[in-house]
């Protein structure tokens, strides 16, 4: 795949990154087709009842037939050379499939890491989707998160808890940040090479198309990726990538919650009329739509700021996560609402979406946490009690 190049830095206009370039539909169309076929919504109930991390077979599909598990990733080291905006095309159409698979976990949170720390070992396999990797920290952790110290270096080995990992029970490598006496740095950790000193546990997570994990290190080998202040300025980076690219993925669940309630009003029935002609319906769906709108304009352009190297990164990011988060919790909602009966059932998926747009809500810093960082960003000054 390539793409025109987008190097300028700087602020962004108005219209900047909010338009879908063909080659981003190009990759919409083929991804849309795949995720039809091998992911259906009508399976996902049955799906996520097998027991499994993440789906192997779409996963292999989307990193080997369609290679988007490295789209960021320069092509001379095993990437496809494109950029984040294409990332988040891809997040767009998996959130609509509410897809399980690792790959805002892997593709996103830990190539990000990768990257800003210049790594070249590792970034080809996770690059080629044949090696899956996760960031050990609290799924929930904001971009402002003091460096943790839950787990410690010593001895070449990594000694510590990490609770609520996303992406940790697929992961081949876990990227995981510790202190030590040389103070902060990022570690790779093979988990096959670890062996028993490195424990998973499943926890009962509410999303159940992105399991989480608790991960228990005994002295375990590893490789240290960046130490010291660049450690603490590469983590932030993977969560300030990884919390504007959820938004991406945010949208599409939207979407598909706002399509599929339209489409659903419109063959219902009640008093002989569908749903759908009800004003009350009617002027519910049409806020959604605005609501839909206005979260895609924003998370585009947090995309957008990835690629350009814009300075106000963080702030684009921060209003990216707060805003979407909102609406789509709300057209998750609405869609349950909308659907009657049937949307409370364990085989419609519309509660999976509702469960997956709940967690992305909690996930990398909650609205509150990052409308917090706005107004440190913006230096509005705090409210009096």
């Amino acid at each position: 795949m390539t793409t025109s190049p987008r190097t300028t830095a700087g602020p962004l206009s108005a219209d900047a990154g909010l338009l879908y370039s063909d080659v981003e539909d190009d990759l919409r169309r083929e991804l849309r087709a795949l995720l039809t076929d091998r992911c259906p919504s009508a399976d996902l109930p049955a799906r996520v009842e097998t027991g499994q991390a993440h789906d192997v077979g779409l996963w292999t599909a989307l990193a080997g037939e369609l290679g988007v598990a490295g789209l960021p990733v320069p092509m001379e080291t095993g990437g496809a050379g494109a950029g984040w905006r294409e990332t988040a095309v891809v997040l767009e159409e998996l959130g609509r499939a509410a897809a399980p698979v690792p790959y805002l976990t892997s593709s996103v949170l830990a190539t990000a890491a990768l990257l800003a720390a210049g790594d070249d070992r590792l970034l080809p396999g996770t690059a080629a989707g044949d090696r899956i990797a996760a960031l050990a920290l609290p799924f929930s952790s904001p971009p402002d998160l003091p460096f943790p110290d839950t787990v410690a270096h010593a001895g070449g080995g990594l000694t510590g808890t990490v609770t609520s990992v996303a992406g940790a029970l697929s992961a081949d490598l876990l990227l995981v940040p510790a202190s030590g006496d040389d103070g902060p740095g990022l570690y790779a950790v093979d988990t096959a090479a670890a062996g028993d000193t490195v424990r998973r546990t499943a926890r009962c997570s509410l999303d159940l198309t992105r399991p989480l994990a608790d991960v228990v290190l005994h002295a375990a080998p590893a490789t240290a990726l960046v130490t010291g202040d660049e450690a603490d300025r590469v983590l932030r980076r993977a969560l300030i990538t990884g919390a504007a690219l959820l938004a991406s993925e945010q949208l599409g669940v939207a979407q598909w919650c706002l399509s599929t309630t339209v489409a659903y009003v419109q063959e219902r029935h009640q008093f002989a009329r569908p749903v759908g002609s009800f004003q009350a319906v009617k002027h519910r769906l049409a806020d959604l739509w605005a609501l839909v709108m206005q979260a895609r304009a924003v998370a585009r352009h947090a995309a957008e700021a990835l690629d350009t190297g814009t300075t106000d990164l963080r702030l684009e990011a921060a209003l990216a996560k707060a805003f979407v988060s909102e609406v789509v919790v709300e057209a998750a909602e609405t869609a349950l609402q909308l659907h009657g009966g049937i949307g409370f059932t364990w085989e419609h998926p519309v509660h999976l979406y509702l469960k997956r747009a709940k967690s992305s809500a909690l996930a990398l810093g909650t609205a509150d946490r990052h409308r917090a960082a706005l107004a440190r960003l913006v230096d509005l000054p705090a409210a009096e009690n």
